[in-house]
């Protein structure tokens, strides 16, 4: 099993923000996750190189007593040249409307290097990462070009199982509303 980990709360929003930690409730909710990711068997942690899924990792780490492998491949999604800060937010909504196959060559090969990054994760590892992230695996996983498939709540946890080498959806995570951008 593979656990797909959204990020707890941040304490800020994506478009005020490049890099924001958690917020208090964030704490709580990562604290909550890694109670569960203990209690099903994980074993090792990778996470996202941003500061709310470092810190949503780290209550996992502490509580198996491991240190998480920052992997950029699963990290959020990027982006592209020329949108500056103050555009970031609404240069996600149009992406997030929309389909893969909109978004252009750049942000499939951002998905599918994720992806092949996760093929190479063993089993039993918890992963944090993000909304888009999250659904652009799953998109792939499942043959879905919808770029929002489910709307993974903070600290979601969505488990996935190898079937014939291949990694495939066995649980998708709980779901919440998306906040403002």
């Amino acid at each position: 099993m593979i656990y797909l980990i959204r990020h707890g709360e941040p304490s800020a929003g994506w478009g005020d923000h490049l890099d924001p930690g958690l917020s208090e409730k964030g704490l709580q909710q990562a604290e909550a996750a890694a109670e569960t990711l203990a209690r099903a068997g994980a074993k090792r942690a990778v996470t996202s190189p941003l500061a709310r899924c470092r810190e949503t990792a780290r209550p996992f780490e502490k509580r198996i007593e491991t240190h998480a492998r920052i992997e950029p491949g699963v990290g959020e999604v990027r982006t592209p040249a020329g949108i500056g800060p103050e555009d970031r937010a609404g240069w996600l909504k149009g992406v997030m409307a929309g389909r893969w196959a909109e978004a252009g060559a750049d942000l499939d090969a951002w998905r599918r290097a994720g992806l092949a990054a996760l093929e190479q994760m063993p089993d039993d590892t918890a992963v944090f990462s993000h909304f888009v992230a999250i659904n652009s695996l799953i998109g792939l996983l499942t043959g879905d070009d919808r770029v929002v498939i489910f709307r993974p709540s903070h600290c979601s946890i969505t488990r996935l199982v190898r079937k014939g080498g291949k990694l495939a959806v066995a649980e998708l995570g709980s779901e919440g509303a998306l906040a403002a951008l």
